[in-house]
């Protein structure tokens, strides 16, 4: 939607071209005429920020950055092209104090990154515009409303007092890049004679399976003739008041929106027709979202439509950390790879910024719930601060303004970790919280967007609010805090908006091209391993200690004898510690009603917080994560002397003929015993079987009784749709340790195609632990997944861009413990 000003029909253009900037000391230029002759002017791309347009000069090093918020940085363009008259000049986003001079006059004064401005000029023809953003540096020292408390993470304290992004201001959590800069679009917009804005839309699913739209707007017409349309049904418009019109339109047979696990996410083109001109409103979709809290209060699940959803994703951070583009080709591709990970929700948080309408048109489309945060993080925000306050209001006004119609907005919250950061001080509750998030926003929310459940901060609930068993909470009991991961189950993780953080490796492909360095001791690869300020561990501690703790290997001695399978066990742990934190959280009996990973995709290449590295490449976690994640899924869990569990499920809204085939494993190829069982698998439900079950017998399969030697190193459980044969999902249990299951696999491997794809079939003679497939120019549709002996698996192949497709690939295939490598040759 646009602005009040900026209308529908109205002619927009967007002012990208002809921009240079100039880096001056800070107050050393009142006005754009003090700017001297002799300074350096710079070609800046616009939207953008002060780091692109000074990297593509090639006058800025994004791995080893220079503060960018010591300098004012003026931006000057000569808008040849416009043709004098009245127009309105549209900023998107102005980061952060910015002044904006047209023809030398001052017409707009900025103090906030999150607010767009629309100023009514005058153009006289080849005008100058120019804007100046002021060092934020030095005003940061200045004193401000005093704070109850200081977090440790986010230097300096000052930054409370600015509506800026804390990106760029987190110590060991991301680079010291700071945004400055035009960073959304700036625009020419001429209104039309006939002006159409005010617009307002609510898309709601009612009880009864009736999808309610409300499309309210001005149109400063006389007496237009308006007719609002969507899914084959047209419905006039009222005057309700003064050039303000509404028209309510009843869709009986609505497909609902569904998230991509559940359902198809069905969207519904909106059409406004005003005097026989045909206007488009976008997109919506016509879905209910509730959050059940339980009898007790202290649970927190996701309903929609209904239903209950089980919520796994990943938070976001940027497409990009020094030029924060805001455009659909920026977010496509890692938006595109969380839905094919079988993620069905991102998280924007509170430490980050505000993404634009594209970011939720395409979440629309995914089917990807957005767990919204407002950009409050961690401070004692001002409670008093009339000018803050302003601020507050216009920031959430405005964004809840540009995602009003988009379905997948599912939970807003009112910011990160302050009522943690108060209660971890050891402050009472009563310092907790303050009006900006339990007062102001709520109030906005609710007039604005009422169909969207409010959370006043992320962790929210509990004795204490990151405790995990009540609410929303941040659990890293697995991940930071290094607990055996028996505690994702021990915790009673109801839902968790963050969680399992690792130094996650990339694939080496990915290290050789960006971060070809020795792994663990240079200090380049150490810079980017992400760490709490002040802690003496960093995150490659953390996974270091599953690493031992899965495979009972010593990390430090296989740093030094043996670096490269190092690495690859690296690669491994992660996902194996995701997957059984998952299928604790998923089986039948938990409490768990979702959990989001801590990050999607890294800020710089290296091991890093992320699933997907900074060039977009899936790491070996995000395999783990897509089959973690899947909506047909069969796990174990380990139920000691009540021996192995294993559970089904099924969120599709289909009936499904399954069956299930459960094996042990001894030398990690000989059935010691084995059972299976055909049966219906209910649409939406959780089925839990033991293992003994399908045997027909007793069977130590947790090795919990230990009457003598193991009988058996790994279980294997597969999920089989009896309609076509096909393989739903396997699941691997360990009764000992997944270092006592590595054997000298065998692997064979037959290239082929199906279709226009290349293809893999792979068979082995033992289980193989973590299959690498390891291909120039090519993707696997799986890797680092574990495969058990006897029948071929077939694996697809995707040709990334630039990749000549006709061309056989070539490349490895190689697993945990095996001195075999298969040759794929091209």
């Amino acid at each position: 939607m646009r602005g009040r000003l900026a209308s529908i029909g109205a002619e927009e253009s967007v002012l990208s071209e002809g921009w240079n900037l100039v880096l001056t000391e800070p107050d050393a230029c009142a006005v754009p005429h003090d700017i001297p002759l002799s300074a350096q002017f710079i070609p800046a791309p616009v939207p953008g920020t002060v780091a692109a347009a000074l990297e593509k000069a090639g006058l800025f090093d994004r791995e080893n950055p220079e503060p960018l918020n010591t300098k004012d940085a003026w931006y000057l363009c000569r808008l040849f092209d416009a043709e004098p008259g009245d127009a309105i000049l549209r900023f998107g986003g102005l980061a952060t104090i910015c002044h904006v001079f047209l023809n030398g006059q001052e017409i707009l004064s900025s103090e906030s990154m999150f607010t767009a401005h629309e100023i009514p000029v005058t153009l006289l023809g080849g005008d100058e515009l120019a804007l100046c953003f002021r060092a934020l540096g030095p005003r940061l020292s200045e004193t401000g409303p005093r704070a109850r408390w200081r977090p440790q993470m986010i230097m300096p304290a000052g930054l409370k007092n600015f509506r800026t992004t804390l990106l760029g201001h987190m110590p060991g959590w991301c680079p010291d890049i700071h945004a400055v800069g035009p960073w959304r679009p700036i625009s020419l917009v001429r209104r039309d004679s006939v002006s159409i804005d005010n617009v307002s839309i609510r898309a709601i699913l009612e009880e009864n399976g009736v999808g309610r739209l409300s499309v309210s707007l001005h149109n400063n017409a006389e007496n237009p003739a308006m007719l609002l349309r969507c899914g084959g049904m047209e419905q006039p418009f009222e005057k309700i008041g003064d050039n303000h019109y509404s028209a309510i339109l009843k869709l009986a047979d609505i497909e609902p929106w569904w998230p991509h696990t559940h359902g198809n996410p069905r969207l519904y083109n909106l059409t406004l027709v005003s005097d026989g001109v045909e206007y488009s409103l976008g997109t919506t979709g016509f879905r209910r979202i509730e959050v059940d809290r339980g009898a007790d209060g202290d649970d927190f699940a996701l309903l929609v439509n209904g239903e209950r959803i089980f919520c796994r994703g990943a938070v976001w951070t940027t497409a990009d950390i020094a030029r924060l583009p805001g455009g659909r080709a920026d977010y496509e591709p890692f938006l595109r790879l969380a839905a094919q990970a079988g993620m069905n929700m991102i998280r924007i948080g509170g430490t980050m910024a505000y993404e634009t309408p594209d970011f939720f048109a395409l979440c629309d489309e995914l089917g990807l719930l957005v767990w919204q945060d407002f950009m409050f993080a961690n401070f004692d925000y001002p409670r008093n601060d009339k000018a803050f306050l302003g601020h507050v209001h216009a920031e959430v006004e405005e964004f809840l303004h540009g995602v009003q119609a988009s379905p997948s907005l599912a939970i807003l919250c009112g910011g990160s970790e302050i009522h943690q950061q108060a209660a971890m001080l050891g402050l009472p509750m009563e310092f907790w919280s303050g009006p900006v998030t339990d007062e102001i926003i709520p109030a906005i929310v609710t007039r604005m967007r009422p169909d969207v459940p409010y959370v006043p901060n992320s962790p929210y609930g509990g004795a204490m609010p990151f405790s995990p068993n009540a609410g929303v909470a941040h659990y890293y009991g697995v991940g930071a805090y290094m607990r055996p991961i028996a505690d994702a189950r021990r915790a009673d993780v109801r839902f968790a908006s963050e969680s399992l953080a690792f130094a996650h490796v990339p694939q080496q492909r990915t290290l050789q091209r960006h971060l070809d360095v020795p792994a663990f001791h240079s200090p380049l690869w150490k810079a980017r391993v992400p760490r709490d300020r002040g802690a003496s561990w960093d995150f490659e501690d953390v996974r270091d200690f599953y690493l031992e703790l899965l495979y009972g290997l010593d990390p430090a001695r296989l740093r030094r004898e043996n670096p490269e399978w190092y690495l690859d066990l690296s690669r491994a742990v992660t996902g194996e510690v995701l997957e059984e934190t998952f299928a604790e959280w998923r089986r039948k009996g938990s409490a768990c009603n979702g959990a989001l990973v801590w990050t999607l995709q890294d800020l710089l290449p290296g091991p890093g917080w992320g699933v997907i590295d900074s060039t977009g490449e899936p790491k070996p976690v995000w395999y783990a994560m897509r089959r973690a994640f899947r909506p047909i899924q069969t796990v174990f869990t380990d139920e000691g002397t009540n021996g192995l569990a294993v559970h089904v499920v099924n969120e599709t809204d289909t009936d499904l003929d399954v069956e299930l085939e459960i094996a042990c494993l001894r030398d990690g190829k000989q059935q010691v015993v084995s059972g299976n069982m055909a049966f219906k698998l209910a649409a939406r439900s959780v089925e839990c079987f033991a293992s003994t079950a399908l045997f027909g017998a007793f069977f130590d399969t947790t090795y919990a009784f230990r009457f003598g030697p193991p009988a058996h190193d790994a279980s294997m459980a597969r999920l089989r749709s009896l309609a076509d044969g096909a393989v739903l999902a396997e699941s691997f249990h360990f009764p000992c340790g997944r270092g006592k299951a590595l054997h000298d696999a065998s692997i064979e491997a037959s290239l082929g195609k199906e279709g226009d794809d290349w293809v893999v079939d792979l068979r082995s003679d033992q289980l193989a632990q973590s299959v690498h497939i390891d291909v120039e120019g090519y993707r696997a549709a799986d890797d680092w997944f574990h495969l058990a002996p006897g029948p071929w698996r077939r694996v697809r192949l995707h040709a990334l861009s630039g990749t000549e497709s006709d061309v056989p690939p070539a490349g490895e295939i190689r697993s945990l413990g095996s001195s075999h490598r298969v040759r794929l040759a091209g």
